[in-house]
């Protein structure tokens, strides 16, 4: 979305994971023991957002403060950018921040290996579902290459080549994503 609206690119696909599903939803967090419960609770506390650039790490947590009608840089005491999902979640564990925010597939790989996630951290908000991350292209690339370049990577699952790709890739197939799909987070 940010793309589309800053460069004017255009989105082609995106994948299908392992699991299928072709979208996400960010998270917030908070340890079990910090008492903080709700929104209300979050004033004056520390706030590990991922990085600007991200859906889940930041912008969705962003709209959830304006959606309550929250500056989040007067309401919490203070925010930073932890660089990644995983720093996000291990800053709040680590007790480095009291509330984190991150992408849930990153959340549910760590917590799968990691039983400290499951068993300290509890998830308070769950946003919207958005699209998996999706191949963009510059809007003025030649029509006949995007077409054939959508139509590759939509056949990749019935060519024994593709599917070996996308087995490395994490990725049962390609789907068709157009701008639309990004309305959720315009």
């Amino acid at each position: 979305a940010l793309a589309h609206a800053r460069l004017g690119v255009e989105v082609l696909a995106r994948p299908v994971g392992l699991d299928g599903a072709s979208t996400y939803h960010g998270l917030i967090f908070v340890r079990k023991d910090s008492g903080i419960k709700s929104i209300r609770d979050m004033k004056g506390k520390r706030f590990a957002f991922v990085d600007k650039a991200t859906t889940a790490g930041y912008l969705l947590p962003r709209a959830y403060f304006y959606e309550h009608g929250l500056d989040f840089k007067t309401y919490l005491k203070e925010s930073y950018f932890a660089g990644t999902h995983e720093d996000a979640i291990y800053d709040v564990l680590n007790r480095k921040a009291d509330i984190g925010a991150a992408k849930n597939t990153v959340y549910e790989r760590l917590a799968g290996a990691d039983g400290r996630i499951k068993n300290e951290l509890i998830i308070l908000e769950r946003s919207p579902d958005v699209p998996e991350n999706g191949l963009a292209v510059r809007k003025d690339l030649d029509d006949t290459i995007k077409k054939k370049l959508k139509e590759a990577l939509l056949g990749m699952y019935s060519d024994p080549e593709g599917i070996a790709l996308l087995k490395d890739f994490g990725a049962q197939k390609i789907i068709e994503t157009t701008d639309k799909d990004y309305l959720p987070v315009c």
